[in-house]
């Protein structure tokens, strides 16, 4: 089997970590890699590196993003749920573009529930509490995916989805992809 990528993006609280476990039950031979993972170890170098709100914003996450995906790949084969939200087209084009250099395919689902659900959810978590973090990404997700998230990726609505249904239909839409069709 082909290795591959499916990239679970979508705004903080909309629910790619939950998803991304369940995706993984349903995949044969797959494994959740968390890329924040990647922004975390980079937020731990001493002394840090340039002030920013998002460690997406420091050139090195990106591609170590790639190289770490890439080489877990090569190791493991099978497939990487990714569970990841990125906003920034030039972001996604650079992570995207940097799998496709190394024949990986990603298939690219986005996570969405309405503001008013989304919200909701932000702020009845029981797990994390309300996250101001994660409200203020609300408004930035809405101008992501009204200007090109929606147009480079396959949709999944969750709004009146459980997680469980969410999975399913991430992976329905996943097998209903060509082997060879890099885009879902």
């Amino acid at each position: 089997m082909t290795a591959v990528i499916v990239w679970l993006n979508g705004t903080h609280g909309v629910g790619k970590t939950t998803t991304s476990a369940l995706v993984q039950r349903l995949v044969p031979d797959s494994r959740v890699l968390d890329a924040e993972k990647v922004g975390e170890t980079l937020m731990d170098i001493t002394p840090g590196l340039p002030a920013t709100d998002n460690f997406q914003h420091w050139a090195p996450w990106r591609p170590l993003v790639v190289d770490t995906a890439r080489r877990v790949l090569e190791y493991t084969g099978g497939t990487l749920v990714m569970p990841m939200t990125v906003l920034v087209e030039g972001y996604w084009r650079e992570i995207a573009d940097g799998l496709a250099s190394h024949g990986i395919p990603v298939r690219h689902v986005v996570l969405h529930a309405d503001p008013a659900a989304l919200r909701a959810r932000i702020l009845e978590d029981q797990a994390m509490g309300p996250s101001p973090f994660r409200l203020a990404y609300v408004d930035a997700y809405a101008e992501a995916a009204r200007t090109w998230l929606h147009d480079a990726a396959h949709v999944v609505d969750t709004t009146d989805l459980t997680p469980q249904q969410a999975a399913e239909q991430v992976v329905a839409a996943v097998n209903a992809v060509a082997p060879s069709d890099g885009r879902l």
